[in-house]
Formats: structure tokens, C-alpha cells, sequence
């Protein structure tokens, strides 16, 4: 899933439906999968992930559910790293939009659930 660029990314409403998908960057660090908001916590699919904390992930021919969780600080600079790598090709004022303050408080790591 990782090796895409982009992620489908849906979240689960209290009712148990799901919400719009969004489409997003993710990046793997070690084995696992972080995505973060542009728009910070204030983004509205970051809040969406808050709701019940579950949700569905979509990249390429794989699909998950998926827990949402927040990740652990020390990873932060590997997360930066890990998004300046995967999406260098691209204008680095794009890049940066995912490396700013706002949005590395949102970062979130896809739990895949069984």
C-alpha cells in the first residue's frame, strides 16, 4: 500500500457509515503507514479520524480497515524525511505544504485491522 502515492483514505461516523474519501499522501517509516492533514487538526478529514477512530484505507489494488492513531513524536524528522524522499519529484512548496508545523500535529498512523 505504502509504495503508492496516493491513499483513499475514509472514516467511520458514530452510525457506523462512512464519510467522503479523501485522497491523500502517506509515507511508510519502518513497517508502518503515517498520513498527515495540510490543514492541521482543523482539517476536516483529521477530525472525521477522531470520531470513532476507524475507518478505510484504498491504495492501488489494496484496500484495509483501518484504526487511527497518533503518532509517536520521536518519528517526526523520519516522517518528515520519509515525505521529502517519497514526493521529491515535486515542487517543494507542494511538499512543504505536509512538512509545516500545522500539519505534522496531525500526523496519524494507519493501524491495519484484522
Amino acid at each position: 500500500m505504502a509504495s503508492e502515492d496516493e491513499l483513499e483514505l475514509t472514516s467511520e461516523r458514530a452510525d457506523g457509515s462512512l464519510r467522503e474519501p479523501v485522497t491523500i499522501w502517506m509515507v511508510r517509516v519502518g513497517d508502518d503507514v503515517f498520513v498527515r492533514s495540510v490543514k492541521g487538526p482543523e482539517g476536516p478529514w483529521f477530525r472525521g479520524t477522531r470520531t470513532v477512530g476507524r475507518g478505510r484505507a484504498r491504495a492501488g489494488d489494496v484496500e484495509r480497515d483501518v484504526a487511527f492513531e497518533d503518532a509517536d513524536g520521536s518519528l517526526a524528522e523520519a516522517i518528515d524525511d520519509a515525505y521529502r524522499d517519497k514526493y521529491r519529484r515535486y515542487a517543494s512548496d507542494i511538499v512543504g505544504s505536509v512538512l509545516t508545523e500545522q500539519a505534522k500535529a496531525s500526523t496519524t498512523r494507519l493501524v491495519p485491522e484484522n
